[in-house]
């Protein structure tokens, strides 16, 4: 099958880090499919390469401003013939959808949202806040639409009376796991994400300093980086406890999953996700998880497996840990990681994806 993904998220020289999920995708696609990325770029990247393999994935950059009008009219003219050579149009990433507004897509047609706005409004100024509803409108469009979970489908539901399904993102479960070392006197925390005021880093630095008050001698290691570097270390030293944190700085896959297989319980106060992808690498290494409530993430934490917090304090992510670390006690990595299996894995997503081509196509018939 031949499959246009279209997207203005996904990496770059200028922005290596952006729409990873959706590369990850795309490669997943290319096992079975003829898979050509279409990457919308903003017109300061367009001196990049136009056309180049990555893996087995052909990409193509197109540039354009999503806040240029003639730009998104010049992308979509860009854009036609592709859709004429295809069978299967895959656009991610709700301002992709500004230059489809001025193409008819008679091809099947299935469109994946990630946007965390849609899950997490409150996240937003209220300016920004306003204008959300008008963009979500936006998502009306698309035959079929996928979120990677039932906390963004919920609110992409609300604005579509069309499909929507759940294709979450793509966890692969280890080839081998590693048993935490568990030493109960002095336990290995370790999170990983930016550090944002989103994920919270120092409500969990002030957490660990809680624990080591009452004796149990917590350490953190924190995979990432981000502004809130330096305001971390300085409250290490405040609190007494530099001697306990480690900031790694960002890590490729194998490097985070190193830090997961030497920790024995994955701690991140995150405030807001969608489906928070740090959480579930850390489950299917075998190492139980303390997260912020707010998220996806609910859909998969269990009692088996962690605990998800509603009070964004360093006292309820401590007790939280405490009572983790208590109920998985006796639980081996296996077991902690067979809490999700590979319902994650790539070859769900594939098939996900597969089944919702085969919707689209029902649906344009």
């Amino acid at each position: 099958m031949r499959i246009t993904l279209l997207s203005t998220w996904y990496p770059s020289p200028a922005a290596p880090g952006s729409g990873v999920f959706v590369q990850k995708d795309a490669e997943v696609l290319a096992t079975e499919h003829d898979v050509h990325v279409i990457h919308l770029v903003p017109p300061a990247a367009a001196a990049e390469a136009r056309d180049f393999s990555d893996g087995g994935v052909r990409v193509t950059r197109v540039p354009m401003s999503t806040r240029n009008p003639i730009a998104i009219l010049r992308a979509a003219i860009a854009i036609r013939p592709h859709l004429r050579d295809t069978d299967v149009l895959h656009s991610q990433a709700i301002s992709t959808l500004l230059p489809l507004l001025f193409t008819r897509v008679r091809v099947p047609w299935i469109h994946t949202e990630h946007w965390s706005a849609l899950s997490n409004p409150s996240s937003l100024s209220p300016l920004v806040r306003s204008g959300v509803g008008v963009i979500a409108r936006l998502l009306r469009r698309p035959p079929i639409v996928t979120a990677v979970c039932e906390y963004l489908a919920a609110p992409i539901r609300r604005v579509r009376s069309r499909e929507t399904r759940v294709v979450p993102c793509i966890v692969e479960p280890p080839a081998t796991l590693v048993e935490p070392r568990r030493d109960n006197a002095a336990p290995r925390l370790v999170a990983v994400g930016g550090l944002v005021d989103r994920k919270d880093p120092l409500c969990a630095l002030r957490a660990v300093a809680l624990l080591r008050k009452e004796g149990f001698a917590a350490s953190l290691t924190w995979v990432g980086d981000g502004p809130l570097r330096a305001e971390l270390t300085a409250l290490a030293t405040d609190l007494g406890v530099a001697d306990a944190l480690i900031i790694t700085g960002v890590l490729d896959a194998d490097g985070v999953a190193r830090a997961l297989e030497e920790a024995d319980l994955f701690l991140l106060p995150t405030r807001a996700e969608n489906f928070c992808v740090s959480a579930a690498e850390a489950i299917v290494h075998g190492r139980p998880v303390v997260v912020g409530a707010n998220g996806g993430q609910r859909d998969y934490v269990t009692a088996s497996n962690g605990e998800v917090v509603a009070d964004q304090t360093p006292r309820a992510y401590a007790d939280a840990v405490r009572r983790v670390w208590d109920a998985t006690a006796s639980s081996s990595a296996a077991e902690v990681a067979a809490t999700i299996g590979d319902a994650f894995s790539a070859t769900t997503v594939l098939r996900g994806y597969t089944d919702a081509y085969a919707a689209a196509g029902r649906a344009q018939r």
